[in-house]
């Protein structure tokens, strides 16, 4: 603990010192934001390898590293500031997918002795890539029943909605072609073919969730550090928002990057309780990560 605490002060200085500099920030390039974030990944890998996480199982290891991150702030649309698809690393802006993606990582790399930045960067595009490549806009997973699809398929996370309970979720999956002047890469025709492609391939497949009414009944089959997806009842999309199962106590809660509270939190209420509280959430969707 006392780590953790030196940790969480350092860096809080640090963040001290940069609020002094916004306009950097906005400076995407700007050498000392991307220092920055390698030397806070620096600092992370150094946390968790003192803090024994590399022997943990992986879903301990995730919610060991999610809670790392409590109270960083919520920080939607980063991936998506330029038309050039690059590799983003940003440790002090984090979504609900970055959070989940982020915490994947950190747990992957440090159980397989890789704690170098080159290593984190290595294995970020790894799972937020189709197939790990990295080939314009459409080869990023943005849907997240095909990151789930992709990255089940390459060992990295298994999807069990189906075994515990899961009913079929029959919907048409199309909400980025069907709006395309919500993304502005998607003014390019070539992006906006390779995602319709995605989008067919996707509705391919048979996906399947936990109706909110049944979460609870699934509480027996749930692990610390399962990825939790949440569905929707928005067209064309598959799913809102995502994080894991953390268990305390006997109860089951969802840790994650909330657009509600502005940072990364662990949830009040249990799952179930949590899902049912946004009327347009319909269920969940999970998927476990594996071992390495």
């Amino acid at each position: 603990m006392q780590s953790r605490r030196k940790f969480i002060k350092n860096t809080t200085l640090t963040s001290l010192f940069l609020i002094g500099l916004p306009s950097l920030f906005k400076l995407k390039s700007f050498a000392l934001f991307d220092d920055y974030d390698e030397v806070l990944c620096g600092k992370k890998f150094k946390l968790f390898v003192e803090e024994g996480v590399k022997i943990l199982p992986i879903g301990d290891a995730i919610v060991d590293i999610g809670k790392s991150f409590i109270g960083t702030d919520y920080v939607a649309g980063t991936l998506d500031n330029d038309m050039k698809e690059n590799l983003v690393v940003n440790l002090t802006g984090l979504d609900c997918v970055t959070f989940v993606e982020n915490c994947l990582v950190f747990a992957r790399c440090v159980k397989q002795g890789k704690t170098t930045f080159d290593d984190y960067r290595a294995e970020l595009q790894k799972i937020r890539y189709r197939d790990g490549v990295i080939d314009g806009y459409p080869s990023r997973l943005h849907y997240f029943c095909d990151w789930i699809y992709n990255n089940e398929d390459r060992g990295i996370v298994k999807n069990i909605t189906a075994e515990i309970g899961g009913v079929l979720y029959d919907k048409e999956i199309d909400f980025m072609s069907t709006h395309p002047s919500s993304y502005k890469q998607l003014s390019n025709d070539k992006n906006l073919e390779g995602i319709i492609a995605a989008e067919e391939a996707i509705n391919s497949r048979s996906h399947y969730y936990i109706p909110t009414k049944s979460i609870s009944k699934s509480y027996d089959q749930l692990k610390n550090g399962d990825i939790i997806a949440t569905t929707t009842t928005i067209g064309g999309l598959d799913v809102t928002h995502t994080g894991f199962v953390y268990k305390e106590k006997g109860g089951m809660y969802f840790l994650h990057a909330s657009l509600k509270s502005k940072q990364v939190i662990i949830s009040k209420n249990e799952l179930q309780d949590y899902v049912a509280e946004d009327s347009k959430k319909t269920g969940i969707m999970v998927a476990p990560p594996l071992e390495v």
